[in-house]
């Protein structure tokens, strides 16, 4: 599987406290990687690190082109959709106008034409509610609804992989479900995803990999069934078991 993002040796710091002490991790086109561990074991400031929302080091390769030097939009124009913890939605617009800004957002970028694999109408058949509640502003939506509304807005820009940072967290079985739903209609559509999960609530499932953080560093990476096997990694840096 040829890698569609590929980290190397990536350092990341919040002013002068480092966080990342050199992550190497490569995902492949169309695959779904589990990232997991406690907090404050890195996971959410590699994500930004990618988005270069933080101080970096090292090598981020993406669709192989370096992400070096490169503003946060312009890697979202790349293909690099990221659905962060707090949702992030823009309260005082509707559904509607949040989603058209997911479209708005990669309009002039310089992408090979392609057909969209995933629009508007798909993001109304997948989470129904967003249709019913399509005029509301996004700031009276319940908190799964705004999950909902975060994940497809990031998915109707088309990026070639997603990351989604904690989508589970708070959410009703129900919701998760459709969350759930969503990330396998991803995987049928070709786009990779880089799940970061905490719980695990759906990496058993749909993750082809999984991979563990903890002090800044990567310290498992395999299946599923290889962390499953691995108690000494689910004792010590997942705290779960």
């Amino acid at each position: 599987m040829s890698a569609l993002l590929d980290i190397a040796g990536l350092r990341a710091w919040y002013g002068a406290s480092q966080v990342l002490h050199g992550v190497d991790l490569r995902v492949g086109a169309g695959e779904i990687v589990a990232l997991a561990g406690r907090n404050g074991s890195g996971r959410s400031t590699l994500a930004k690190a990618l988005m270069a929302l933080v101080r970096t080091e090292g090598a981020r390769m993406f669709a192989g082109r370096s992400l070096d030097g490169l503003r946060t939009f312009e890697i979202a124009r790349l293909g690099l959709g990221y659905v962060a913890e707090q949702r992030d939605v823009f309260p005082d617009l509707s559904v509607e106008e949040n989603l058209r800004l997911g479209l708005a957002r990669y309009a002039r970028h310089t992408r090979r034409a392609r057909r969209v694999r995933f629009g508007v109408e798909d993001a109304w058949t997948l989470f129904p509610v967003l249709r019913e509640r399509r005029a509301a502003r996004a700031g009276v939506l319940s908190g799964g609804e705004q999950q909902m509304l975060a994940l497809a807005r990031a998915l109707v820009g088309d990026p070639d992989l997603l990351i989604v940072d904690e989508p589970t967290e708070g959410l009703a079985a129900q919701m998760i479900a459709r969350v759930g739903e969503c990330l396998r209609t991803l995987r049928e559509r070709g786009v990779a995803v880089l799940l970061i999960e905490q719980r695990l609530a759906l990496a058993p499932e749909l993750a082809d990999r999984v991979v563990v953080m903890g002090h800044g560093r990567i310290v498992f990476d395999g299946t599923p069934s290889e962390l499953a096997a691995r108690d000494d990694v689910v004792r010590e840096w997942l705290g779960i078991g």
